[in-house]
């Protein structure tokens, strides 16, 4: 096996590129890449299309850090603390091209591209006004059955990003808690970067396959950051920061505040 550890700078200069379809893993405040999300911004990636299903403080800056040309997502929002406003803005003024989904179609529409297929039928969505602005559902007749389904058009990502628990240098990933749609994404994806709370033996792996959540195979970098998902949670490690959290969505109220927010925490602060 090829070892991959990487640091945080060579795993996104090498891996991302411009113009990128980006799934991005977790979901709201649990387990976001916030580390691959803040590099991303340093080097100024441009043109992505990023792909989620709930997301929050991890669009919303790299949205409002220029770097992003499209979103597929079901919900975008800072939860209790208020609106996405860079998100907010930015789709007012027509500055992001928008792919609205609900949940249930954002995961079909990886499991669709990891499964290799151009889309997949879906039940549930008929009547809902989401048919209307999505370019990515299309009302469709089962051949067998005559039944209306809603079909949902594969998103295939060129790079998944993802924080985990554990791994092994060689890219044997160990995600504890929720899975949410992560695995999926990495099936998916042409490429994976994952950052890890803890690089762990090999022989450990060994030891207890069953664990192993994401094999070596669906993964290019690994990248040793512990607090990696930092100011998101990252289960039995730490909770969500809520007071950091509090201050972003504060920052996030004009445009100024953002970029005051970037220079502290992104340009001059922490991984």
């Amino acid at each position: 096996m090829e070892e991959k550890l990487l640091s945080l700078q060579e795993a996104v200069s090498q891996y991302i590129h411009e113009g990128d379809v980006v799934a991005v893993g977790g979901v709201g405040r649990n387990r976001s890449p916030m580390a691959l999300v803040r590099e991303i911004i340093r080097q100024g990636k441009k043109n992505l299309h990023i792909v989620g299903r709930e997301k929050g403080m991890d669009f919303d800056m790299l949205i409002g850090a220029g770097c992003v040309r499209k979103a597929s997502f079901a919900l975008v929002s800072m939860e209790e603390f208020g609106l996405a406003m860079n998100f907010r803005r930015k789709a007012q003024e027509g500055e992001i091209e928008l792919d609205e989904h609900a949940c249930n179609s954002v995961i079909t529409s990886i499991r669709a591209a990891a499964m290799g297929l151009p889309y997949l039928p879906l039940r549930g969505m008929l009547g809902s006004d989401v048919l209307k602005v999505s370019k990515s559902l299309k009302e469709i007749e089962c051949p067998f059955t005559g039944e209306k389904l809603v079909a949902v058009k594969a998103i295939k990502p060129d790079v998944t990003i993802i924080h985990a628990h554990q791994a092994d240098k060689y890219g044997n990933i160990r995600l504890q808690g929720s899975p949410f749609e992560d695995i999926l994404k990495a099936w998916a994806a042409d490429r994976a970067i994952v950052t890890v709370e803890e690089i762990i033996d090999n022989e450990e792996i060994r030891s207890q396959p069953h664990l192993t959540s994401i094999p070596y195979i669906y993964v290019t970098a690994v990248v040793h950051v512990p607090q990696g998902a930092w100011p998101t949670s990252c289960d039995s490690y730490y909770d969500s920061d809520r007071d950091h959290v509090m201050e972003y969505a504060q920052a996030i109220k004009n445009p100024e505040g953002f970029q005051a927010y970037l220079e502290k925490y992104v340009f001059s602060g922490r991984s």
